[in-house]
Order: C-alpha cells, then sequence, then structure tokens
C-alpha cells in the first residue's frame, strides 16, 4: 500500500512509524498502561511519658516498653495510590480518623477514600477522638487532656505523612503476591458466652484468673491468620497479616507497648528481613481471656502463638502473579444507624456534669459526636481490596467476629481477609441477636442500632459482588 501513497503522505507516514518504533512512551502514553508499584513507609508515633493511654481509661503512659509505629504501604497503578496504614493506637475517632487520611491522602498524591486508616488497638496506647476534644473544651474544660495529648496525635500524623511522602523514591515493581494462612492455638476466645436462655451468661474479657471463665469453651472465633505478600521477584517487599481478636494480655501499668500481635509483628520483621504490617481483624468479641490470667508470663506465651502463626502462614503462602488490570480498589459509603439511647440534652448534661467521673465524661463526649455526624448524614467508608480473585475488606468500628466469618462465607474457596477497627465513632458493631443477648459490648460501648447488620450485610454482598450468587 505504500507505494500507492503521494509523497508527502509517504513522508507523514515515515515520521509517525519512526516516532512509534524509536521514541519513548510520553507521560499521557505511560499512564494507559501503568504497571503496578508497592513502596512501604513506618513513622515512630510513640506519645511522650506522662501522655493519657487508652482515653485515659487506664494508667497514664510511665514507661516505653517498645515504641509505637504507624506503618503502611503504598499500592501505585490501578488509578491513584492506594494507602493502607495500620496506627500503634487504641481508636482513632471521628475528626481524627478524618484527619489521618486527608493528611496520608495529601502525602501520596491521592483521594481519602482510597486511604485505609486503622488501629492495632492496643490498649497501653493512646486514643484520639478530635472532634469529642473539642466539645470537652467548650464543655468541660480541662477534661479533654486527661483524655488525649492534641499535640503528640498531630505530631503523629505529620510524622507518619512525612514518612509516607519520603518513601515516594522507594517504589519497586510488584510481579506477584502470596496468599496464606495459619491457625494461631489457644489465643483468641469469644468474650460472650450465651446460655440455654439465649441470654448473656458468662462475661469473659481480656484477661481473667476466674477458673469457670478459664475452663469455658473458646465459642465463636475465626482461628484463621491470614497474610498477604507483594513480591518482586523473588524478593519480597511487604507482607500483611490479618487476625481477629483483642491484642491486649498484661496491661494498664502504665507501659508503652503495641502488646502481642504487633510484638509478634515485630518480631517477624526482624526474623525475615520484610516489611510486616499487623490489621486486627473483626475481633470486637474476641479476646485472649480464656488463655490469659494477666501477667508477663501469658504475654510472652500469647506473643509467641501469634508470631507461630504468622510464620505458618508465611510458610505456606501460595504465590501467583498479579497484574495491574487484576487489582481495583471500591469503596461503598454508608450509614450505620444511631442506637437512640440517649439525646443530644441528655448527653450535654452528661458532658457538663462536674460529678461524673472523666471516664463518663468523655464516653458522653464521644457518643454526641457520633449522635451529630449521624444526623448531619455524615457516611462511613467500607473498602475492598481486590487483587486476583483474593479480597481484603476494610470495615470501622470493634466489629464482631460473625461479620468476617460471614464474608468468608460469602465466597467459600476464595481468600478472604478481614480487616476491621478503621473509623472508631460507632464504637462496638454488633451482630444483630447480640442486642437482645446483653452484654458490654453492646451496651453503652456500641452505637449501633442492631439494623446495622443488615447494612453491613448488604454492602459486603456487594463488594464482594456476590449477589446475585
Amino acid at each position: 500500500m505504500y507505494r500507492f501513497l503521494s509523497g508527502r503522505s509517504r513522508t507523514l507516514l515515515s515520521l509517525v512509524l519512526f516516532f512509534t518504533c524509536f521514541c519513548p512512551l510520553s507521560h499521557a502514553e505511560k499512564a494507559r498502561s501503568p504497571s503496578l508499584e508497592v513502596a512501604t513507609f513506618s513513622a515512630d508515633i510513640t506519645p511522650p511519658v506522662g501522655a493519657p493511654l487508652c482515653f485515659g481509661n487506664i494508667r497514664s503512659a510511665e514507661s516505653v516498653e517498645e515504641p509505637l509505629t504507624a506503618r503502611g504501604v503504598v499500592l501505585r497503578g490501578p488509578g491513584k495510590p492506594i494507602v493502607l496504614c495500620v496506627a500503634d493506637f487504641v481508636v482513632i475517632a471521628n475528626a481524627s480518623h478524618d484527619a489521618w487520611r486527608e493528611a496520608l491522602a495529601e502525602a501520596a498524591d491521592t483521594t481519602p477514600d482510597r486511604v485505609a486508616m486503622h488501629v492495632l488497638h492496643n490498649h497501653d496506647a493512646p486514643g484520639c477522638d478530635l472532634s469529642a476534644m473539642d466539645l470537652l473544651d467548650r464543655a468541660a474544660p480541662g477534661v479533654a487532656d486527661r483524655m488525649a495529648l492534641r499535640e503528640a496525635h498531630e505530631a503523629a500524623i505529620r510524622k507518619t505523612a512525612e514518612a509516607l511522602r519520603e518513601s515516594a523514591s522507594g517504589f519497586s515493581p510488584v510481579t506477584g503476591i502470596g496468599l496464606g494462612t495459619g491457625v494461631v492455638e489457644k489465643f483468641a476466645s469469644n468474650r460472650r458466652l450465651i446460655g440455654p436462655d439465649g441470654k448473656l451468661q458468662l462475661g469473659r474479657m481480656s484477661s481473667t484468673r476466674d477458673p469457670k471463665a478459664r475452663a469455658a469453651p473458646e465459642g465463636t472465633i475465626d482461628p484463621v491468620l491470614s497474610l498477604v505478600s507483594f513480591w518482586n521477584g523473588e524478593t519480597c517487599l511487604a507482607a500483611l497479616t490479618f487476625y481477629a481478636s483483642h491484642p491486649q494480655s498484661y496491661y494498664g501499668k502504665g507501659g508503652i507497648t503495641p502488646d502481642t500481635v504487633g510484638l509478634a509483628r515485630n518480631r517477624r520483621s526482624a526474623a525475615t528481613g520484610v516489611f510486616h504490617i499487623h490489621f486486627d481483624g473483626a475481633g470486637g468479641n474476641i479476646a485472649a481471656g480464656k488463655y490469659n490470667d494477666g501477667s508477663p508470663e501469658a504475654r510472652e506465651a500469647l506473643t509467641g502463638r501469634a508470631e507461630e502463626g504468622m510464620a505458618l502462614a508465611w510458610e505456606r503462602q501460595e504465590r501467583r502473579p498479579l497484574g495491574v488490570d487484576e487489582v481495583a480498589w471500591e469503596v461503598e459509603p454508608v450509614r450505620l444507624p444511631w442506637r437512640g439511647r440517649y439525646g443530644a440534652e441528655e448527653l450535654a448534661a452528661q458532658i457538663a456534669d462536674p460529678d461524673a467521673t472523666v471516664r463518663e465524661r468523655v464516653l458522653a463526649a464521644r457518643d454526641a459526636v457520633y449522635l451529630r455526624r449521624w444526623e448531619e448524614g455524615h457516611e462511613i467508608d467500607i473498602a475492598c481490596l481486590r487483587l486476583g480473585d483474593a479480597h481484603v475488606l476494610f470495615f470501622p468500628g470493634e466489629l464482631f467476629v460473625e461479620y468476617q466469618l460471614a464474608a468468608k462465607a460469602m465466597r467459600p474457596g476464595d481468600f478472604i481477609a478481614v480487616a476491621a477497627y478503621g473509623d472508631g465513632g460507632p464504637g462496638y458493631i454488633g451482630s444483630a441477636i447480640a442486642y437482645s443477648q446483653g452484654g458490654y459490648e453492646v451496651g453503652r460501648v456500641s452505637r449501633t442500632a442492631p439494623s446495622v447488620e443488615s447494612v453491613l450485610s448488604t454492602v459486603t454482598q456487594r463488594l464482594l459482588d456476590v449477589s446475585e450468587r
């Protein structure tokens, strides 16, 4: 065909062929054919000695047993970057959660809806809810300072965002992923044991020396620890683990620590030379109570069992190639229904009551903030990261393990991992039946109504694409 073209047309065609074959891709062309890359980041977010821990509910910080970190990964390739981050804090809620996501999104040149911000939920650590602190500053001066240190929280956000920004020079190509699972033995037990009458018979918290509570069965748990790893050829770039349980063991003594799973994570990082991140799964009604007498020796034993589960998942992981077109990030914003236990006026009176304890006033402030945000139509993002046929779900609050088990049952045989403890605004999120059974977790510390189960069940089905199965 070339010989039938005019001289001018031949010249133009020759130039097109030359630039197509020999000139480098333009930025626009590169954007149309991206590769998948990952970078890791970590920041020391240890608060100073004297800082309130666990919203002032336990002894303030007296020493640092092991530093606290915020650590995460950035995935670059499928659209704007995706940021997955876990802070060694007990709770990050409402305006604080917004502030973290906004700062990390700016640092990664992405949008807040592509940032999953979670906490390890270790109790010997700070918590922060800037919106509740602002409310306390207005209505109960001095109480906010006993809840959290605003400067330490702001410094943690700033240092984490700086670490994320600096990670931009350390992206590595991702050629494949590893998926593995391992059972964690003698760690998790359900905190809620139900009697023949369908009501709570025994509440077993994170530690106990009660022989009856120790002898009771584990109850409903998910013993499986899941692992997702990112690889460049034969080099592992990062490993993410997921396990459903409260992490605290020997706690409330004033020693700052990431506790059991955080310590196990650090040990696995040292043993493998691979950057590890750990997400707390749907462990709202799960803790180590059956196996934990609250002693330092119990902490060491539980840490070892968590470490063994992580090692087993690592050893059993199956590696597979992963293309950028197999990666997707989906977000479903939802309103989680307010339970309506108290109205705004009642909560305001509790906050202003000088005879109320700090814990009572802080709790009332956190309730009031969630109520206000809910009335204003505030939505909380539920997200899903798809990696080929594997799915990782990201939820808010102290989610009951039943939600995790239900998600896995929706796609039997597929790899499903669950991270809870995102936005801590809702508090505990129980299953529908749990609210009629009674108990601590579905009492004052839960801000959601029983109908929350239908909301989350529907959104989980959509995210896992099982609504028509």
